[in-house]
Parts: structure tokens; C-alpha cells; sequence
């Protein structure tokens, strides 16, 4: 089983190598150096270049993602596409990138002027507006994003992709879980099978008792079944990590020790083994010993 990297830090890892590429005016507006976005435009340089590079991005975008506010209005005035996909990994629009870095002034400005705030995530590590702020747990955006109508349940990337419940689930925010729970979020939205969890699953692979708990509570599959591709059931997730008292309450829950996770196919006690979780590895042998009894 190897580590991973949660999404938004694989996507962020990225950028500084992206930067190099950039052309001069997507570079002003990433920095918010004004005076020189306006000399650009002046000499008529196109402010819809498009991203290059797999995490690039258009300078709308980039002035968005580091809250730039002037600049994107500046942009917007030239004629800057406020719906612009970004570079093939991730496709984040100016919208979504505002709204993962926290930024609601810049985020209801692009709504005003026409941004999808339900515009669907690209298939690889996409996120919509209200899937980007409850991964970041940016509360006050979250609210404002379901008050103007974004979709609680928007499906998910196809590869890493996370519904808004099962980002903030695996966050650990859990006045964001609460929230969208009172939206109807769906607890059960399965786990996109490729380096995809449930809401479970991800509280569960990073210890969360709290939201665990919660979830359970409002009728979280406990057994359900993990991503193809280095997936996990919660069972697995825990045993994984070492997390002790989940693994505790998702066997009071009935989870089922016997259950395989993703391509390797390895069951909860086998993962706790593999990685030297001795205490998880002992709750395994003592439910069996229990059992046999």
C-alpha cells in the first residue's frame, strides 16, 4: 500500500512548475502587480491566453486563486471569459479557484458577472465551487455558495473526485459536515474509483471520530465498498492509519473484517498488518477469537 497525497496538496505541488510558463500577463495577475496587467492590455495582449501546462492557468484564474480582486475586475472589464476552464488537471474555473483559497469577495464578484457556480468538475481532480470551499473549509463561502444555489450533490470527478460532504468529511470539518447534511447532502455517494472515498472512508483514513460518529449516526454504509484504484473500505481506512477507536466503532457498527479493499484486495486486518498497526492488529485477532466462540 503506498501513501498518498490528498488532492489539493498533488494539485498544488504542481503549480510552481507550471509558473515558468506563463506569459507575462498571467504572471502580473498572479502577483496582482496592477500597473502591469494594465500596461499589458494596452498593447493589446489577449486576456484569454489560454492555460498551458497541466496545471496552468488563464490570468483571470490566476488573480482569482491569489485573491486579486482589482485585477479580475480589470480582466473581466477586457473581456476576460469568467467561465474559462483551466489546465487539464483539475479544470478549475476562476470560480472554484477562488472559492478553495477562501476568497468571497472574489467569488461573489464572478458570480455577479455570470460565473457557474454548478459548473461541472472536470473528470480529473475537478471540483465545483461548493465542492472546493467544504474542501478547504471555508465556512462563510460554503454558506453563501447554497444560499445562491450551488448543488450539494453535484456527482464527483471521475478520478479524485470529491461530492462537497465527503471533502469536508475527509477534511475534518465538521461544522461544514453538519451543514450540508441539513442541505440533504448524500451520506452514501459512493467513492469514484480512482483515489475516491466515501464520506465514511475519508473521516475514517484520517481520524475523525467526530464526524465517523455522525455519519454513522444519519445512516453511513458501513461496509460500502472502496475505490478500485488504492481504495479503501472505512474498516481499511482505519486499520490503515492506525485509528484505534474508529476502529472500534465501525465493528460495533458491523463492519465486516472479512471485506477486501480495492485492487490489491487486501482486508483490514492484512493492511493493519502490512503497515505495523500492532494495537489494530490485536483489536483483529480478538473479534476472531470472539467469534470462534
Amino acid at each position: 500500500m503506498e501513501s498518498r497525497l490528498l488532492p489539493t496538496q498533488q494539485f498544488q505541488q504542481h503549480k510552481p512548475d507550471d509558473e515558468c510558463r506563463c506569459s507575462p500577463i498571467k504572471l502580473a495577475a498572479a502577483r496582482g502587480d496592477l500597473n502591469e496587467v494594465r500596461r499589458l492590455l494596452s498593447q493589446t495582449v489577449d486576456p484569454n491566453e489560454p492555460p498551458k501546462g497541466y496545471y496552468g492557468q488563464t490570468a483571470l484564474q490566476a488573480a482569482s486563486y491569489n485573491g486579486h480582486l482589482t485585477v479580475a475586475k480589470i480582466l473581466l472589464a477586457a473581456g476576460a471569459d469568467v467561465n474559462a476552464p483551466g489546465g487539464n488537471n483539475g479544470g478549475r474555473t476562476a470560480v472554484v479557484l477562488a472559492s478553495e483559497a477562501g476568497y468571497l469577495n472574489i467569488v461573489s464578484h464572478l458570480v455577479s458577472v455570470g460565473a457557474d457556480i454548478n459548473y461541472p468538475p472536470h473528470q480529473y481532480m475537478g471540483r465545483t465551487a461548493l465542492q472546493a470551499a467544504a474542501e478547504g473549509g471555508h465556512i462563510e463561502l460554503l454558506r453563501w455558495l447554497l444560499d445562491q444555489g450551488a448543488d450539494v450533490n453535484t456527482p464527483p470527478a471521475k478520478n479524485r473526485g470529491r461530492t462537497a460532504l465527503q471533502a469536508a468529511a475527509l477534511g475534518g470539518h465538521a461544522d461544514i459536515v453538519e451543514i450540508l447534511l441539513h442541505h440533504k447532502a448524500d451520506v452514501n455517494t459512493p467513492a469514484v474509483r480512482y483515489h475516491g472515498f466515501t464520506a465514511l472512508q475519508g473521516a475514517a483514513f484520517r481520524g475523525h471520530c467526530r464526524i465517523v460518529r455522525r455519519l454513522l449516526d444519519v445512516g453511513a454504509d458501513v461496509n460500502a465498498q472502496g475505490s478500485y484504484y488504492n481504495g479503501y473500505t472505512a474498516l481499511s481506512a482505519a486499520a490503515e492509519c492506525g485509528h484505534y477507536e474508529i476502529t472500534r466503532m465501525l465493528l460495533d457498527a458491523g463492519a465486516d473484517v472479512s471485506a477486501t479493499s480495492g485492487n490489491k484486495k487486501w482486508t483490514a486486518a492484512q493492511i493493519a498488518t502490512f503497515r505495523g498497526q500492532k494495537a489494530i492488529t490485536e483489536i483483529f485477532q480478538l473479534n476472531k477469537q470472539t467469534n470462534i466462540v
